[in-house]
């Protein structure tokens, strides 16, 4: 796997349908681990907001609900969907409930790590929505903190979105 492009992973939606992760490619992209019971669970709405002002630009956000912080996503992926539809109108793609850490992180989250390490160097995710920015040649351009919050990301969107 390199990481100057995107890897040639098989990524599943919340409704258990199959996505290469090639789909994507050509556009930039915001991967975020996500969680319905966080205090940043607000951010869905942000997030969802950069999906509404980008989209039609070749920009796309993909979440990936994680349980591995503090138990904030014990939903069933119907839960998950529904909650983030109903309390935040979210649009964007969801992926199935992944792990981002140990032995059974995603292969995206083991790439997306290496790619772009955080504080220290140090490779591990430290809590939910965390960010990480791709460019168009599926270069990971940047990392964000969870407290990091979505408005906040633009200007590296329109600069990666100008690219």
């Amino acid at each position: 796997m390199t990481l100057t492009a995107l890897p040639d992973l098989s990524l599943t939606t919340l409704s258990g349908k199959t996505v290469p992760l090639h789909y994507w490619a050509g556009q930039v992209l915001l991967v975020v681990n996500t969680a319905s019971a966080c205090g940043f669970t607000p951010q869905l709405a942000g997030l969802q907001a950069l999906q509404q002002r980008y989209a039609s630009r070749g920009f796309t956000v993909i979440g990936f609900p994680c349980n591995q912080f503090g138990h904030q996503e014990p939903g069933s992926a119907e839960d998950i969907g529904a909650f983030c539809t109903s309390r935040f109108s979210v649009d964007f793609p969801l992926m199935t409930k992944t792990d981002v850490n140990g032995a059974s992180a995603h292969p995206l989250y083991v790439w997306l790590k290496r790619a772009a390490p955080g504080v220290l160097g140090t490779e591990a995710i430290k809590w939910n929505f965390t960010k990480f920015l791709v460019g168009r040649d599926g270069q990971v351009l940047r990392r964000y903190a969870p407290r990091d919050r979505p408005e906040t990301l633009a200007p590296d969107i329109e600069a990666a979105l100008a690219a």
